[in-house]
């Protein structure tokens, strides 16, 4: 058994640590414990089986593995805070979707070794452990290994750290923004009456993607849920790109267009929740100009 803990404790952390608390013993802190959503907070803990800490510090005792998965925004400030409690012989795992000099950034913060870049290479739902994991880093094979043996679907990338945050990153660009095209797209294709046969042409020129089945679906869900999430992670990407020497501009444009909708639905009351099973046209016409 492997003593455990995630800091943040949102989907990706949530999903991971219910997993693990199956065979371990799993720790979980998150800011929202101190907040007005301490209760449902608990309660997700106790339904995934994990205790949940009292302070950032309570939740660093002892543990072996720790996974940083709270938001971009949060990423930098909250290795920080942890680095100087750490003790020898545990592992600061970063699982945060930030650019690579904001990685090394972080790594500096510990002692040589700690620090574990983790770049996630796909949605943690519905894969879970099965989700497609790198690391990198001076320890990043030994820490495969022990993930492995955790059941992670995990593979060494590179001794530098923010080597495989860079292929998060750069593949992020296509990735939240095609999400984002395909939101601005169909909801303008929707308004017209016309989304049946932009659909149609979609599904002609790509066809294996299944533009005629439920790949838009998605793709919009994905922002209407965790938009957010993803603009604060496509400004991270904009850095990327800018400390490759490029302007960024797709990216922006995508950051502010992950926010948008998820910022319409909360200014005419409409929750994600209230959505499922998502219908992205039922979206549309909630948030409706």
């Amino acid at each position: 058994m492997t003593a455990i803990t995630f800091i943040g404790f949102g989907e990706a952390g949530g999903i991971f640590a219910a997993a693990l608390a199956q065979e371990n013993a799993v720790t979980v802190w998150d800011k929202k414990l101190n907040g007005p959503e301490r209760e449902a907070m608990m309660a997700k803990a106790a339904q995934a089986g994990v205790r949940a800490a009292g302070s950032l510090a309570q939740a660093l005792e002892g543990a072996s593995l720790i996974f940083s998965t709270v938001t971009a925004g949060e990423a930098a400030g909250v290795a920080a805070e942890a680095a100087p409690l750490l003790t020898a012989e545990q592992y600061f795992l970063d699982l945060n979707s930030v650019a690579p000099q904001t990685k090394r950034q972080a790594a500096g913060y510990f002692k040589p070794g700690a620090y574990v870049d983790v770049a996630v290479m796909a949605p943690v739902p519905p894969a879970g452990l099965n989700t497609p994991l790198l690391t990198g880093g001076p320890q990043a094979q030994a820490v495969t290994s022990l993930l492995t043996s955790l059941g992670f679907n995990v593979r060494y990338g590179a001794e530098l750290v923010g080597s495989v945050s860079a292929i998060k990153m750069c593949r992020s660009v296509m990735i939240k923004g095609l999400e984002a095209l395909t939101t601005e797209c169909l909801f303008a294709a929707r308004e017209y009456g016309v989304e049946e046969e932009v659909l149609a042409s979609l599904h002609a020129s790509f066809p294996s993607l299944g533009w005629n089945a439920m790949f838009p679906g998605y793709l919009i869900s994905r922002v209407a849920e965790h938009g957010i999430r993803r603009s604060e992670e496509m400004e991270e990407v904009v850095k990327t790109l800018r400390d490759a020497g490029g302007e960024g501009l797709m990216s922006q444009a995508t950051a502010a267009a992950q926010r948008q909708l998820p910022e319409r639905m909360a200014a005419c009351g409409v929750t994600y929740a209230q959505l499922e099973p998502f219908d992205w046209q039922m979206l549309a016409q909630k948030v409706r100009k």
